[in-house]
């Protein structure tokens, strides 16, 4: 039987898209829904084309109700992958899937991590510290933002003329080459 991801996402979902390529066709995972918590994010239009089913919900469901974590039981979810999501993951959920909820964080933890710290916030604090080293963080995510346990990290060198969009795109290229891989790794130890 193939196991079963669902995707949380909040915006573009450039990382869940590659997700959802790398595992098209495979024999082995298959993407069973996208949720996210905006209903204008694109990642539903990416969704939609690769045909898969989207759930949008609001703050009062994913964190005063048991709608999601009944929901995710019932498509029998083995894997949740936070893929740009920028709510903190309610206890009820973490404890319904305890060490299957994983997260990818644009800097190399615990460095830059913590509320707050995504995107280009997160971008703009490397710059600024001149720091000659970024990367990427995969990990499992737990009741504080980006303090779960390390699964993954991937470096680069940040050079003296880069600039924003320079470290940007190098972290997300680092991101869609990595994400599906270790996701499929986890997933052949379930």
């Amino acid at each position: 039987m193939k196991k079963r991801i669902a995707i949380f996402a909040s915006g573009s979902g450039s990382n869940a898209q590659k997700i959802m390529e790398y595992f098209k066709y495979s024999e082995d995972a298959e993407i069973a829904i996208v949720l996210s918590n905006n209903a204008d994010a694109y990642v539903i239009q990416r969704a939609d084309n690769f045909e898969i089913p989207v759930h949008v919900f609001d703050r009062e469901e994913f964190f005063k109700s048991d709608e999601i974590v009944k929901m995710l039981k019932n498509l029998n979810i083995d894997l949740i992958v936070l893929a740009g999501f920028l709510w903190l993951v309610p206890p009820h959920l973490l404890q319904a899937f305890p060490n299957k909820i994983i997260n990818i964080h644009p800097a190399l933890l615990p460095k830059y991590g913590g509320k707050g710290m995504y995107g280009d916030h997160v971008h703009k604090a490397v710059l600024a510290n001149k720091e000659t080293e970024h990367g990427i963080t995969i990990h499992f995510a737990n009741e504080h933002f980006d303090e779960g346990e390390v699964i993954y990290q991937g470096r680069f060198k940040v050079e003296p003329q880069d600039t924003l969009e320079v470290i940007k795109f190098k972290g997300q290229q680092l991101e869609h080459q990595q994400y599906p891989k270790i996701i499929d790794n986890l997933l052949k130890k379930m």
